[in-house]
């Protein structure tokens, strides 16, 4: 058998490469082409397989949560915040300075319990009365602190605040940062 010096080696594996890249290459772009968009009218829409849904961009999350925050610190509250978008996913959180450690998740779960509900948080915690096993779904926290944040009357998103030593301060702040994206 021929022994293969280094330049051949060097070359049959460049070559090799190369095979291997223009096959991923055209496989990529076969799923490409097969990934593109139905035209519009298609069968696919016209049986009403798409929704639309309205989302809270960074920018305004970011926006609600420093209002909220800067909020509470005028009132002296040292505080957490958090905002989530229509499906309960946190988007922002700031921990204010001096906030306790609690704070942080407590925000997140009224701002979470705030949008699936599509209601403010002090509102939901008098419904506990007719229907306690409320309290028991996970993510949820029933605490006042919680305000949706609505378009058309429809929830898009939550702020949550936390660490105030009343819930009602807390959701005066948290509606400090709803009030904010309407500015």
């Amino acid at each position: 058998m021929k022994k293969t010096g280094t330049l051949g080696r060097v070359l049959t594996g460049a070559i090799a490469a190369v095979a291997v890249g223009a096959g991923t290459f055209g496989a990529v772009a076969a799923s490409a082409e097969e990934a593109k968009p139905s035209a519009a009218g298609s069968p696919e829409t016209a049986k009403g397989n798409l929704t639309e849904s309205t989302h809270l961009s960074i920018a305004a999350a970011t926006k609600a949560a420093q209002a909220a925050l800067d909020a509470a610190q005028r009132g002296g509250q040292h505080v957490s915040v958090a905002v989530v978008d229509r499906d309960g996913n946190t988007l922002v959180t700031l921990r204010g300075d001096g906030a306790g450690p609690q704070s942080y998740q407590s925000a997140e779960r009224k701002a979470f319990t705030a949008v699936s509900w599509n209601a403010p948080t002090s509102e939901l915690v008098k419904r506990l009365a007719q229907a306690p096993g409320l309290k028991d779904i996970p993510g949820t926290l029933f605490l006042a602190g919680g305000a949706p944040v609505q378009v058309k009357g429809a929830p898009v998103a939550a702020v949550g605040v936390a660490g105030a030593p009343s819930g009602d301060l807390d959701e005066q702040f948290a509606q400090a940062g709803v009030a904010a994206l309407g500015k």
